[in-house]
């Protein structure tokens, strides 16, 4: 049976006052080991233990709700201490305070109700800071309010606000101290090293202490920055008010430096007006000078004169000072003379060397030489001989001696043949008289009727107003790497340089701009040598006027050969002009990979590389262009089929029923290129090659007129192309046929930028006509050949105005003789086999009546390609022809021989003639 003592506790219980001495007994008396197991974590627990603060929140201890609550809950409770619940002390154990039965509770229910299980945060008996202090010195314990009859008059002591403070935390487990398994200190003290962020612990009095310096330290902190602030402002106004300044002073310095270069604009304008002044003032001052001064020694003068001579003494000259002055008998002395009696016109001076002073015209500096001072009012242009020798120093070669001549330069011991074979280089010519080279005419702005050729002289000469027709040629050339946009992709422009300047045209920024309207026959020679990727296309462009769009004429692709030999091809158009319409070369890849090679390299010819044909519409010529059909895949033989893109007169020429042939309505002469881009597989496509025939039909009988051979290639894109010259008759049609090997299979291209397209100009019998030719039978040249003439047999009909040398003539069967003057177009085709590392083709000019003898045109071929039987070369050109010229043709063979010259299909010559 559990006795009153068991229950007792606090100050209140039975002896406490009285000095009862029977012992107590019972798991709250003093002394008891606490047979609570340590703490753990329980929700349920945590939870009723939040429900007891809050109770105990509301509730004082000292009111009489309070004390009613005690007694009807008085479970406490358990102490939490930081090592396993051991009391105070050497053992570790925690005295309690001896248990208290409230009021009137007597029974052993009562009794049984205090034994009930107390829940494991029950409070402790110890609260605030005296749990902290040692025993000795801590409080006494205070007891609690006890209400009933057995409760005495409460007395409580007084009480501090820090241990009321304690108290109250202390009635809170939540907020009490850390318990030993969460690190608190051992005996109940804590350190303050032992408080963790995040747990609610009251701070120590230092801890305030320090707490209220660190918010001072924060206020005065907070006060210094706002004084730094302030600065800080200050500073930045300071700035703003000095950059002011700045611009202000800035904007000083510029109105400064306007109103200067104003004041030097007017100081120069009125140094101008001095300038002019002085000039005038100083000519006058130094004629009054001069007249002074003779005034006062010509009386010496004539008294010494008299008493020696006893006559007048003539003085017709004296220059002092470049101021002329004539002195003529003692009557009109002195008579100076002011300069010219009428101010010069423009490319004029006064020359003060004639008597009197008279106008000139300024001198034009001759070919050879570069000017050193402008022609001036009192003085000629100065000009100086150009050194060659000295500018080139390798110009004659590395072993021949160079001497410098006026205007030009001498290889010693140089021949002509040498000489024609461009020795002398762009814009110099071999003159045979004085065996030197000298510089080509200039015309001083007139127009060329001839250009300057390796063996002639630029003739100048001022063309018809009622010209039927007219030629003109020029160089070709590549840009520097270093211009911008010379790139071959996507396109280059190809400069075209031409000294010759007549009225048809302009030649400006490496175009050609037309200024009359016509039709226009188009040729150009290129030879090239390249390591570009698939293939190099070049072709011929026409740029409309403002209103119209350009559109591509034609264009020839050439293969690629690993950069092994030199490639010649001819590209040619026929097309009607206007005014203002532009000409352009165009060099293009298909790929960026050739921009950046090195390997391309252009063969500078010593002839007009380009070459045009104009005729009148009072000719009564007309134009056809058309194309060919997309991607077609053919074995041996392919008959072309055309479509119409631009015709000038649809009556005289049109398409035959097929499409796959030209009808012309009139008789006449024609002009035709044919140009095919093509793709070919298989070894015998090299072997054998192609051949491109262009048969004329009449009264429906077919006739084989030109044939033009390609060596093939093997997976690689190419072209063949043929062009000639044919007379017509009403009714005629002409067709082309391309013939291949067998077990070659070719894909035919055919699209709007040129690259399969047929171009002709069909021109009146009236004024022009036609022959065609090939090269005889006997005695072609073979072995090593250099500059060998060839020989031919006429193959067409006699013409008045055209014809081969026959036998008993001087150059029988190589010269063809023009019987009237006119404008001629030559197209050439040569098959043969050789060895040759470079191929030369020459269309030569014989001197005679006035010409010099020269190349006129000239085409370059290299190595026959590796496993094919036949190679071929062809050139074309348009030149001027006066009555008795004589063209011939060269071959030239370097490092190697030549085997063989076809006389069948292959080989021919056509010859235009229109009149003038």
């Amino acid at each position: 049976m559990t006795t009153v003592a068991e229950l007792c506790r606090g100050t209140q219980c039975l002896g406490a006052e009285t000095g009862d001495p029977r012992p107590c007994a019972g798991a709250h008396c003093p002394g008891s080991r606490s047979s609570r197991p340590p703490r753990q974590f329980n929700p349920a627990t945590q939870g009723r233990a939040a429900h007891t603060v809050a109770s105990q929140h509301h509730a004082h201890p000292s009111s009489p709700r309070a004390a009613a609550s005690d007694a009807a809950h008085p479970a406490a409770q358990p102490p939490r201490s930081r090592h396993g619940g051991e009391a105070a002390g050497g053992s570790g154990r925690r005295m309690r305070a001896p248990e208290v039965v409230p009021a009137g509770c007597t029974d052993a229910d009562c009794a049984a109700l205090v034994r009930q299980p107390q829940p494991a945060n029950d409070t402790r008996d110890c609260r605030g800071i005296e749990c902290r202090l040692p025993l000795r010195i801590r409080p006494r314990a205070r007891a609690r309010s006890c209400a009933g009859e057995g409760c005495g008059p409460e007395e409580l002591p007084p009480v501090h606000l820090s241990d009321r403070a304690a108290q109250f935390l202390g009635d809170f487990p939540e907020l009490g101290y850390p318990s030993s398994e969460l690190g608190g200190a051992p005996l109940g003290v804590q350190l303050t090293c032992d408080i963790k962020p995040g747990e609610n612990e009251v701070p120590s009095e230092d801890a305030l202490i320090l707490n209220l310096q660190l918010a001072k330290g924060q206020e005065k902190l907070v006060e210094a920055l706002r004084a730094q602030q302030v600065v800080i402002r200050d500073l930045q106004q300071k700035l703003a008010d000095q950059q002011e300044a700045l611009l202000s002073q800035q904007r000083e310095i510029l109105d400064q430096q306007r109103r200067m270069y104003d004041q030097m604009d007017v100081v120069k304008a009125q140094y101008g007006l001095l300038s002019d002044t002085v000039k005038q003032v100083s000519f006058q001052g130094l004629q009054g000078e001069l007249q002074s001064y003779f005034e006062s020694h010509l009386a010496g003068l004539q008294s010494q004169a008299r008493s020696h001579l006893q006559k007048p003494y003539a003085v017709h000259k004296m220059d002092i000072d470049s101021k002329v002055m004539d002195v003529v008998g003692e009557a009109h002395f002195p008579q100076p003379l002011l300069g010219c009696p009428s101010p010069c016109g423009r490319e004029e001076f006064c020359d003060f060397q004639r008597d009197p002073p008279q106008c000139e015209k300024c001198t034009m500096c001759p070919p050879g030489f570069f000017l050193i001072s402008q022609c001036s009012p009192t003085a000629d242009r100065m000009c100086q001989d150009r050194d060659e020798c000295l500018e080139v120093p390798t110009i004659c070669g590395e072993r021949v001696k160079c001497l410098n001549t006026p205007g030009g330069f001498r290889c010693l011991g140089v021949s002509q043949r040498e000489a024609v074979m461009g020795l002398c280089g762009r814009d110099y010519f071999y003159n045979p008289e004085l065996q030197e080279c000298q510089a080509c005419s200039d015309c001083e702005g007139e127009p060329v009727s001839a250009p300057c050729t390796a063996l002639t002289d630029s003739v100048c000469g001022q063309p018809s107003e009622s010209r039927l027709s007219q030629s003109w040629g020029a160089s070709v050339g590549v840009p520097p790497a270093r211009t911008s946009g010379a790139h071959i992709f996507p396109g280059l422009q190809l400069t075209i340089r031409g000294k010759e300047r007549i009225d048809l045209l302009s030649n400006e920024a490496g175009q050609v701009t037309f200024l009359q309207h016509g039709l226009v026959w188009l040729d150009h020679n290129f030879a090239i040598k390249h390591s570009c990727r698939n293939f190099l296309q070049v072709g011929m462009r026409l740029n409309g006027s403002q209103e119209e769009e350009g559109r591509d004429l034609s264009g020839v692709r050439i293969e690629q050969p690993d950069g092994k030999y030199f490639q010649g091809v001819s590209v040619s158009s026929g097309v009607e002009v206007e005014p203002n319409h532009s000409f352009a070369l165009l060099l293009k890849s298909p790929n960026q990979h050739c921009n950046q090679s090195k390997d391309l390299h252009l063969y500078d010819v010593a002839t007009p590389s380009v070459s045009l044909l104009w005729l009148s519409h009072d000719t009564g010529a007309v134009a056809m262009t058309a194309q060919m059909s997309l991607l077609t895949h053919y074995q041996t033989s392919y008959r072309p089929t055309f479509r119409v893109t631009s015709v000038s007169d649809p009556y005289v020429i049109s398409l035959t029923h097929d499409s796959r042939g030209v009808r012309f309505t009139e008789s006449g002469v024609v002009k035709f290129v044919l140009q095919q881009a093509l793709y070919s597989m298989g070894h015998t496509c090299v072997r054998e090659g192609f051949s491109l025939i262009a048969y004329t039909n009449r009264n429906g009988t077919g006739q084989e007129a030109m044939r033009a051979f390609k060596t093939g290639v093997n997976y690689r894109d190419t072209s063949i192309t043929l062009s000639g010259a044919v007379s017509v008759a009403g009714g005629d049609t002409l067709s082309f046929e391309i013939t291949s090997p067998s077990q070659c299979n070719i894909r035919y291209f055919g699209d709007s930028t040129g690259i399969s397209v047929l171009s002709l100009i069909w021109i009146p019998s009236a004024v022009s006509s036609a022959l065609t030719a090939t090269v005889s039978r006997t005695g072609l040249p073979s072995g090593a050949v250099r500059n060998k003439p060839l020989s031919f047999q006429q193959t067409g009909a006699d013409t008045p105005q055209v014809r081969l040398a026959r036998s008993g003539e001087p150059n029988s069967r190589k010269n063809f003789i023009f019987h009237e003057k006119g404008t001629a177009s030559i197209a050439l085709n040569l098959k043969l086999i050789h060895s040759c590392n470079i191929v030369k083709l020459t269309l030569q000019r014989a001197g005679g009546q006035g010409e010099q003898a020269g190349p006129v045109a000239q085409q370059v071929s290299g190595y026959m390609p590796e496993g094919s039987e036949w190679a071929s070369i062809g050139l074309r050109a348009s030149f001027p022809v006066q009555n008795g010229t004589a063209l011939y043709v060269t071959l030239d063979c370097i490092r190697g021989r030549v085997n063989q010259i076809t006389h069948e299909g292959g080989t021919n010559i056509s010859i235009l003639w229109v009149t003038v």
